[in-house]
């Protein structure tokens, strides 16, 4: 949808997302200057923004100006820019910029800053992580498996049997605080890959909740078959990481505001496969906080989309709960209903 002429009469680009508008900005600039913006965000940021850049296409000079525009006139009101930081694939930004290219970007990241051996795996591919710890202590796989993002943590796992991935899962649930000894032989483990320091504070990691997070990013099948598991050693707790799960189907239990706030979010492409294996409750909360327009041509698209595969669909929905998480940590949205407070 166009946006309205500014100010000053020039009819700026079409509206741009602010994923879209950083990754143009950040095509705009060096190498040099764009791994300097980089290296202040996190694993998954970074994900984020390659990907996107990946799929810019026939951007028009008019579109960058108005990025350009947009980024000076909101610069000029911050005092800083607060920045986080999660889980990566490194072929997102080798798709989007090459390979030469995007090595010498997460070289100056890395580089960079202070990551210590465990945050740098957060940079690696999962099979990578999972080959580096395959013959390890299984308490060290769990401090690792804790340690990583949920979504990471979950690929990694998929790469372990199913009598180990058990094994580790309820270390990962048992784990409460993790002294500086076992970090820091962690770190020695990866010493000559990496460098850092463990630092003197215990850290805390792992859990339940931890737990529960991590099997909600596992293939549907495998995460059946892994609570099925810990039920027949620990009924318990099987419970009480079912209990903490959030899957799909929960987002009818997320208030109107939050429901509106994640629509803004996830690309229509993704909404229609995604709501292809979803029940009718769930898809006419989705329709009742989109406009009647909206709403009427989503309709369309679902009746007008063939069949999907199951696949296909735990994906698209798994892309969507992530998007869902990652607002809710930031405060955006809030997963527990309405009768809930924001954090």
């Amino acid at each position: 949808m166009a946006e309205e002429a500014d100010s000053a009469g020039k009819a700026p680009a079409k509206s741009v997302s602010k994923l879209d508008q950083a990754a143009i900005l950040l095509m705009t600039l060096g190498e040099a200057d764009a791994a300097e913006i980089l290296k202040h965000l996190g694993p998954k940021e970074v994900q984020r923004l390659g990907t996107a850049m990946s799929q810019l296409s026939n951007v028009q000079q008019t579109e960058v100006e108005a990025v350009l525009s947009t980024f000076l006139e909101e610069v000029r009101t911050l005092t800083g820019l607060g920045m986080g930081a999660d889980g990566y694939i490194r072929n997102m930004l080798v798709t989007a910029l090459g390979e030469d290219k995007a090595n010498g970007l997460i070289d100056r990241i890395l580089l960079g800053g202070n990551t210590t051996g465990l945050d740098t795996l957060k940079w690696m591919e999962s099979r990578s992580v999972a080959d580096i710890i395959r013959n390890e202590h299984p308490q060290i796989q769990a401090i690792v498996i804790a340690y990583l993002d949920a979504d990471q943590a979950a690929e990694i796992l998929d790469f372990f049997p199913d009598k180990v991935r058990l094994d580790i899962m309820m270390r990962v649930a048992a784990l409460d605080t993790v002294q500086p000894s076992a970090l820091q032989e962690l770190n020695n483990i990866l010493e000559k890959q990496f460098s850092g320091s463990a630092g003197s504070q215990t850290k805390t990691m792992g859990g339940v909740k931890v737990a529960a997070e991590i099997v909600n990013n596992l293939d549907s099948t495998v995460a059946n078959e892994l609570l099925e598991a810990i039920e027949d050693v620990d009924e318990d707790l099987s419970s009480q990481i079912q209990d903490l799960m959030f899957v799909f189907d929960n987002l009818k239990d997320v208030d109107d505001r939050g429901i509106q706030a994640l629509l803004r979010e996830v690309s229509s492409e993704i909404l229609i496969v995604a709501l292809k294996g979803a029940d009718e409750d769930l898809q006419n909360k989705i329709f009742s906080n989109m406009s009647k327009r909206a709403a009427e041509l989503l309709r369309d698209d679902l009746d007008a989309k063939g069949p999907v595969k199951v696949s296909e669909v735990e994906g698209a929905q798994k892309e969507i709960l992530t998007i869902a998480r990652r607002m809710a940590d930031a405060g955006e949205i809030n997963l527990g209903g309405g009768g809930e407070q924001m954090l």
